[in-house]
């Protein structure tokens, strides 16, 4: 047994490298350190603390039941951990990257992640051509929800509330698509978190707490964590030999291929190629895994 394992435990609402502010079972929230250099702790982790003063340490972090996070040649970022589902957020302007859309979902499914694509802004002319490009992702299974959040605010609770009810949801999504609309419209009183919590992780210094952790309801049973907006999201830590199997829609045909270690390149007999030309896969789908399959193999 862990000589932690008589300390209390509280999760990580706030984080920004060894320090966050974690929540008690009480709802009581402390600012703390992570004792020695160990990893950095992230939105969601429960870990095992004690008080020091007007402050906690944070004496172990809680083995994680699951973690989304990028990767690229250079570093490694961690968005969120513990998580019932992913909410990503899109809409027709700005036009949403089918790249980065698709790189999230393999990063969740990967982390056996649940993920839903919010489809933003349909009261917009825009919204018909995204809608049309979503519509692969409806045929092999994700979730799409269409709201205005906006223009149309009870429809868009209406619909969302359901699935976001007594779940730790994490919202990820380009800037400009509605990410703090939402965060506002279901959780009114965010903003003075914010502002809360900012100052105090980033006192003296020149950089800004993004990730956090919003309570959806009195009875604290459902949560949002907003996190920052990216302009890439590396898969670095994905085996080539592992994508198809993390995108529904090839892995639908993988029984099909007539080598074991296929590829799905220019092999014959592959049966994703098969379902390419039968119009079974979409071709910016299969354009989307050939791109990022070049990027895993230039390794």
């Amino acid at each position: 047994m862990s000589r932690f394992q008589g300390l209390a435990v509280a999760r990580v609402v706030a984080a920004h490298g060894r320090h966050a502010f974690v929540e008690t079972a009480e709802g009581r929230r402390v600012q703390c350190h992570l004792r020695g250099r160990k990893a950095d702790l992230v939105v969601g982790d429960l870990v095992r603390w004690q008080s020091a003063g007007d402050e906690g340490v944070i004496e172990a972090v809680e083995e994680r039941r699951n973690l989304l996070f990028r990767q690229d040649d250079w570093r490694t970022k961690s968005f969120a951990s513990n998580l019932d589902q992913i909410l990503l957020l899109v809409a027709g302007e700005p036009v949403f990257s089918e790249s980065q859309l698709t790189r999230a979902l393999v990063a969740a499914e990967s982390a056996g992640i649940p993920a839903l694509i919010g489809l933003n802004k349909i009261d917009k002319p825009s919204a018909v051509q995204a809608r049309e490009r979503l519509q692969p992702y409806r045929a092999m299974g994700v979730q799409v929800l269409e709201f205005a959040l906006k223009a149309d605010p009870a429809t868009a609770l209406a619909r969302l509330q359901p699935l976001l009810q007594g779940k730790i949801t994490l919202v990820l999504g380009p800037s400009g698509t509605g990410k703090s609309t939402l965060i506002n419209l279901l959780v009114p009183q965010a903003q003075a978190q914010v502002g809360e919590i900012s100052q105090a992780l980033n006192s003296g210094r020149h950089t800004t707490t993004s990730t956090l952790w919003y309570w959806l309801d009195t009875a604290r049973s459902g949560a949002l964590i907003d996190s920052p907006g990216f302009q890439e999201f590396g898969l670095r830590h994905i085996d080539p030999a592992q994508l198809a199997t993390l995108m529904p829609d090839l892995r639908a045909q993988l029984g099909g291929c007539r080598f074991y270690n296929c590829m799905h390149r220019h092999e014959p007999g592959c049966g994703v190629l098969a379902a390419v030309e039968r119009g079974e896969i979409a071709p910016q789908r299969y354009r989307l895994y050939a791109q990022i399959l070049d990027e895993l193999t230039e390794r």
